[in-house]
């Protein structure tokens, strides 16, 4: 994942109230630089993902994503919310939201993005350290995995499994 999120791809404070405001703020970090080409094209084909299944996981997890012909290339942008955003999560509203943008046909990268990033969300150290990480850079080098905090035990039950399973199965073309 190292070059699909840079530091202008996060946003420590996302006073987004709705998933489809955090979605647009996100994904206009990912237009400012290039990776998305037509930002209502773009917001229109993670509008259509979501309606198919919510992408809220257990946990405070938002993760928007389809797959684009708007999109240049993979590109994974983070932004966390004090308030919270409901991504319709059984838990809860979600605090960390991690929007993946693929290029129409990219099936490979975009599978590659979300597995990675539901193993390191399986860690609560990883996903502690998002929620009190203090600048954009220090939180797309642990996205990364350039700063990886220490190992931590799985979770007993595995959200983030069970939804990708979920994903995989009820979906065909995000």
């Amino acid at each position: 994942m190292s070059d699909m999120i840079t530091p202008d791809l996060v946003d420590l404070d996302l006073s987004a109230g709705t998933k489809e405001a955090a979605a647009r703020a996100l994904a206009e970090r990912m237009v400012a630089k290039g990776r998305v080409t037509d930002l209502e094209g773009f917001l229109a084909d993670v509008a259509a993902r979501e309606a198919q299944m919510p992408t809220g996981l257990d946990g405070g997890i938002g993760i928007p994503h389809c797959r684009s012909e708007h999109v240049t290339e993979p590109t994974l942008a983070f932004g966390r919310s004090a308030a919270g955003i409901d991504f319709g999560a059984t838990d809860g509203p979600a605090d960390l939201i991690f929007l993946i943008a693929a290029p129409a046909g990219a099936d490979d990268a975009h599978l590659t993005i979300l597995s990675s990033l539901a193993r390191q969300l399986m860690n609560s150290e990883f996903t502690d350290a998002l929620r009190s990480v203090g600048d954009p850079a220090s939180a797309a080098a642990l996205i990364r995995g350039e700063e990886p905090p220490a190992a931590a035990a799985a979770p007993s039950e595995d959200s983030v499994g069970s939804y990708l399973a979920a994903s995989a199965d009820a979906e065909t073309d995000w």
